[in-house]
């Protein structure tokens, strides 16, 4: 075991944990973030993505070690104290999800992508959300919250 200080949600937090934990494990049972999802646990269905110093990252295969001091975002702080992003009120409008167990994930990865590209074409958000799994089969939906997030960003307005 060892302690590690990280910056999560913009708030600075220690935690012990050994080296090679991953960091899903220590956000939900260690942290109580649970907004993230463990899914397959081989980073091959994006059911764990958060933001490490900025780029979208499979949570289940970081180790904590490799987390440590550097700056994370999580589903939860994508908010802005209860005002949702305008990546996740679209999801919402556009009833992008049906389970909810992929759609953490996918709004991070969805968030990543306008972060790069303000206004994506269809193929480039299905490439930006290849390797995130719906099980339930949403596509279409997400596909339109993404592109409705995308107009709200462009336009400055949530509506």
């Amino acid at each position: 075991m060892a302690e590690f200080q990280l910056n999560i949600n913009s708030k600075l937090v220690k935690v012990e944990a050994p080296a090679e934990e991953p960091l899903l494990s220590v956000l939900r049972d260690r942290l109580d973030l649970t907004g993230t999802k463990y899914g397959c646990g081989e980073g091959q269905c994006g059911a764990c993505t958060v933001f490490l110093n900025g780029r979208a990252t499979r949570s289940c295969l970081t180790p904590i070690s490799a987390a440590a001091n550097a700056r994370i975002v999580t589903i939860e702080g994508l908010a802005d104290g209860g005002d949702l992003s305008a990546v996740q009120e679209a999801f919402l409008e556009e009833s992008a999800l049906q389970c909810g167990y992929c759609t953490s994930g996918m709004i991070v990865a969805a968030t990543a992508l306008l972060s790069r590209i303000p206004k994506p074409s269809d193929d480039q958000i299905i490439e930006a959300i290849n390797g995130n799994i719906c099980r339930c089969g949403t596509y279409p939906r997400i596909l339109e919250a993404i592109k409705r997030a995308s107009h709200w960003s462009v336009s400055g307005g949530s509506q």
